[in-house]
């Protein structure tokens, strides 16, 4: 397998982050075109820190105050791939629900330049997919010590935002060393949606590359530079965290219960699910769970509440959970004589593929159009994908799937 190690030793920031990456062998050119398409060509220049070669990137950003609404529409309407896309807005939701805890409101980003968060993080996560890594492992990042000037006055370090980011990830760091902010909220929070393996999670491997990425300072107690190394090992297990929040419900009819759990999957939860049981004095109710990334729990609960009027909702957090590798693979099917690409939903192991799955959406919606059973649509657009996909080491991985379902 191989695995990316970020070792944050003098703090992280979206430019260090994708300058360390292609300095390990992302592809320049796809991740220049990415950040391009959105807010301009980036400088990507190689300069010494301490005497370190590393890849310093100048995103060549305007500061820009953006809503959450205006951040999504510009990454959609980017030049990357689908996968990188969603990686990018998961970051972004993370960055929102952290600043909205800290100032109540989230009507703009107070503690990044928007355009300039954009540029980092779609060429991060171009880079991190270019790579095509199985896993990622984050060593405990150095977050400075000191106050920084906002537009709030004066803040300790970690910045407020950065802390929450902290809080709502499975991140490590080490404090009261270094001068100045030297971990951001951008940084950060690329580096939370990244990580899916723990420290411990590998034994024995070997190094096969190593790139650095720059801090825009010279500084003078140790080279500003993120190292980031590329692990070569036998085992790995994937896990991440999620928090489960329940309510039971004895008064809402099915018709709403069914609205909710739309709108809850809309949101962006990873799995809902509805249970019978038996309430006080005898009545019959629902148990209605759901399971969400941690930094989407607030507005899971704000929704429930809203929609149910429920006066109790319990919220397990951070539950340990391990996760199939997995991706979304294309395949062209030939349908009744219509040829079409579907999406299906593979399985991995050691980098062999264990099991697939057509998405539903797409064959329920060629069923209505050919006019045929959805079930013949089903099997033959499968039969095709175990001819099509080829069993390859590396391709199993959280990084190519656009959704993480129980």
């Amino acid at each position: 397998m191989r695995i990316l190690l970020f070792d944050p030793f003098h703090g992280a920031a979206g430019d260090m982050i994708v300058g360390s990456l292609i300095d390990l062998g992302a592809d320049r050119s796809i991740v220049e075109k990415v950040m391009d398409s959105i807010v301009a060509k980036p400088v990507i220049t190689y300069v010494k820190r301490k005497g370190i070669h590393a890849v310093h990137v100048n995103t060549c950003a305007h500061v820009e105050r953006r809503d959450l609404k205006e951040v999504l529409e510009r990454i959609s309407s980017s030049d990357a791939p689908a996968l990188v896309k969603e990686m990018a807005k998961r970051i972004f939701f993370r960055l929102h629900s952290a600043e909205k805890k800290v100032h109540g409101t989230s009507n703009h980003f107070h503690e990044v330049g928007a355009d300039d968060a954009i540029s980092e993080i779609l060429g991060a996560c171009a880079a991190l997919h270019n790579l095509a890594i199985d896993g990622v492992i984050v060593q405990p990042i150095l977050v400075g010590k000191g106050y920084i000037e906002t537009m709030h006055g004066k803040i300790p370090i970690p910045a407020p935002a950065t802390v929450e980011i902290f809080k709502n990830s499975k991140l490590e760091i080490i404090a009261g060393i270094g001068e100045g902010e030297l971990c951001t909220p951008t940084g950060a929070a690329i580096l939370a949606e990244f990580q899916s393996f723990g420290i411990d999670s590998i034994s024995s491997s070997r190094i096969i590359a190593v790139g650095y990425g720059a801090g825009t300072n010279e500084t003078e107690d140790m080279p500003n530079v993120l190292r980031t190394l590329l692990l070569e090992t036998d085992t790995a297990h994937y896990y991440d965290e999620v928090d489960v929040i329940e309510t039971n419900v004895d008064d809402v009819s099915g018709e709403v219960i069914a609205y909710v759990i739309d709108r809850l999957m809309g949101e962006g939860a990873l799995d809902t699910s509805i249970i019978p049981l038996s309430m006080k004095k005898g009545r019959p109710g629902h148990l209605i769970r759901v399971i969400c990334e941690p930094p989407l729990t607030t507005r899971i609960i704000d929704i429930l509440i809203e929609e149910l009027g429920t006066l109790g909702i319990r919220c397990l957090e951070s539950v340990h959970r391990f996760i199939a590798s997995r991706t979304i693979e294309k395949v062209s099917s030939s349908i009744k004589g219509q040829v079409r690409m579907v999406g299906v939903k593979c399985s991995w192991k050691n980098g062999n593929l264990v099991s697939l799955k057509a998405e539903f959406e797409q064959c329920r919606a060629l069923a209505v159009e050919l006019d045929i059973p959805l079930k013949e649509v089903i099997r033959t657009v499968e039969e095709t994908a175990w001819k099509e996909i080829p069993y390859r080491k590396g391709q199993g991985d959280k990084y190519g799937s656009t959704e993480h379902r129980e």
